[in-house]
This record gives structure tokens, sequence and C-alpha cells, in this order.
């Protein structure tokens, strides 16, 4: 089944990915009136073409980014590009005449807007069914997986129940500090000199003072 679904995949993408450049370059002219269509202006829109639907596709399939991730993709991307303009640029062609005689191919071909339209165009219909098939699959048969993924998708949208707070009784006959605050203080017993008067001389030690009010009254 497996083996299948990749053949028809394959037969489906190779004729998107000849049909629409083909007809792309039928019969046309740059901005300038000069034509490009020719066979190797042809085969660098469907190389580009290819090499974009395969990294497109390696995205679909990545689960977790990472450094290393990005950096093949991103830079397989780059280095292609690097490649194709020095391959068809006229030092290239300076140098090794006979192996390098198509110049100036990669500047005229990919300057072109309808080019870069059909490029878009056979990536999108490429990667289309793709995308369809495997969401058809996760909505009717998906696998556990899926499931589990769609559990925590569910989970995070809805907002989570409030906990339970139990209500407990405070026993404590402490009073507020507000309350305490405004009371009656002790700032008038301070004020009074009461609490300093001196105690009784033969109350509890049985000292003798001379400042007690009896031996005043007998020296008087």
């Amino acid at each position: 089944m497996v083996f299948v679904k990749c053949m028809f995949q394959g037969i489906y993408s190779s004729l998107i990915l000849f049909f629409i450049p083909y007809g792309a370059m039928y019969n046309t002219v740059r901005s300038d009136g000069k034509a490009i269509a020719d066979y190797q202006s042809f085969a660098l829109m469907v190389q580009t073409c290819l090499l974009i639907v395969v990294s497109v596709q390696i995205c679909l399939d990545t689960s977790y980014w990472t450094v290393v991730n990005q950096f093949f993709i991103w830079g397989s991307l780059s280095v292609y590009f690097a490649i194709t303009f020095t391959m068809y640029s006229d030092g290239m062609y300076m140098i090794f005449t006979a192996s390098f005689p198509f110049v100036g191919t990669a500047r005229n071909t990919l300057s072109q807007p309808n080019v870069w339209l059909a490029i878009f165009l056979s990536i999108t219909l490429c990667v289309l069914p793709v995308v369809g098939f495997r969401f058809l699959k996760t909505q009717l048969r998906p696998t556990p997986s899926d499931k589990v993924l769609l559990k925590i998708k569910e989970a995070k949208k809805r907002p989570p129940p409030p906990s339970p707070r139990r209500h407990l009784r405070r026993t404590s006959t402490r009073r507020s500090g507000y309350a305490f605050a405004h009371q009656h203080g002790f700032g008038a017993l301070i004020m009074s000199g009461r609490n300093m008067r001196p105690k009784s001389p033969f109350a509890t030690t049985g000292t003798f003072s001379p400042n007690s009010d009896k031996h005043k009254h007998k020296g008087l």
C-alpha cells in the first residue's frame, strides 16, 4: 500500500513538474522582447521547482526544528542558487568555454515574474495533495499519537478549572491593628506619673526610705 501511494505521488509530481514549466515556457518572451523558450531555461526551471518542492515536503515532515535542520534546509537552497548562478556566469564561460556555453541563462530566466509564478504554482499543486491526504487521515483514521495530540490541543484551548478553596474558620480573639489603634491607650497613664510613684518602704523588704510620706510627717 505504501509503495502504491508513493508511486502515484511520484507520477503526479512528475507530470506537474513537467507540464507546468512547459506551459509557462512555451512561446514565451522576456520583458525586452527576446525569447526564453530554450531547453536550458526549461531544465533550469524544472530543477528549481523540484528542489523547492522537496525542501517544502521535508519541512512538512519535520516535527521538531533544530539548528541543524534549518542549517541543512536553508543551506541547501542557498548553495543551489549560488552554484546555479556561478555555472551560468561569464567567468565560468571564459575559463571553461566548452563546458559552460549557456551564459546568462540563470539571470535571464529567474528574473522573469511569470517564471516565479509558474514555480509557485508547481509547488502548490505538488504539496497540496500531501497536505490534504494527511489532514483527512488525521480526521478519519487518527493514530494513537494523533488522538493524544488532539486531546492536548483541546486541553490548552479550555481554561483550567478553578482549584477548590477550603474556608477555614478563624477562632482567634486577637483584634486587628486598626481596632487596637483606635482604643484608649496608655498615654494618659504615663503622663500622670502614677505608675512612677515609689512603693511603701516597709511593704516588701522592710528597708527604711527617707523619702517616704510617713517619715516626712514625723520630721515636721
